[in-house]
């Protein structure tokens, strides 16, 4: 197996699957993004279907060991762009709720590109626990340990695209004010 390309042997094997946001997806002003990282009984570019329960197993692990889903940029592990503050199943599919961090370069790239239509997907990066053939090829997704949720260009389900939520105009200043003050930070630390 050849090795991931950023060297970090524990995600090699790491499967991605894209999925946009679907019509009730909304990202705000402010950085606050919700949605479906993935949807049950939908057959995705590959042929594949995630089942109803896929992931259960796995948001019980993380919780119970104390850790979370992580959001990234693009599926890398050295861009973690903001935090996910709920992923759960629901009777659609992988629900996840979080915050983009303006603050992190990369996390403000992120929102201004979701603000403008340019990115508008979201992708999970998980193993494959349990699976069996679908019918015509592709899996049927039986189980997924799920590793990250990321916001991606190119989704593999393209008919679902994200929405914008309306601005907040004090959390967005709250932001920009923050965001300065790491800038400054920085430039004083730089001499």
């Amino acid at each position: 197996m050849t090795p991931a390309p950023w060297g970090l042997r524990a995600l090699e094997g790491l499967e991605t699957k894209y999925v946009a946001f679907d019509q009730a997806a909304t990202v705000a002003e402010n950085g606050a993004i919700e949605g479906y990282a993935s949807l049950f009984g939908a057959t995705d570019q590959g042929g594949d279907v995630v089942e109803r329960g896929a992931f259960a197993r796995s948001l019980a692990a993380l919780r119970g060991a104390g850790r979370s889903v992580k959001l990234l940029w693009q599926h890398d592990p050295a861009q973690p762009i903001g935090v996910w503050d709920e992923v759960r199943e629901d009777e659609k599919g992988l629900f996840v709720r979080g915050r983009l961090m303006p603050e992190v370069r990369q996390g403000a790239e992120a929102l201004a590109l979701l603000r403008a239509g340019a990115v508008d997907g979201l992708s999970i990066g998980y193993r494959a626990v349990r699976s069996s053939r679908a019918p015509g090829g592709g899996r049927v997704l039986h189980e997924i340990e799920l590793w990250e949720v990321s916001l991606v260009t190119f989704p593999m389900l393209p008919q679902a695209r994200a929405q914008q939520a309306k601005a907040d105009p004090e959390a967005d200043a709250l932001s920009l004010a923050l965001a300065e003050a790491f800038a400054q930070a920085r430039r004083q630390l730089r001499g």
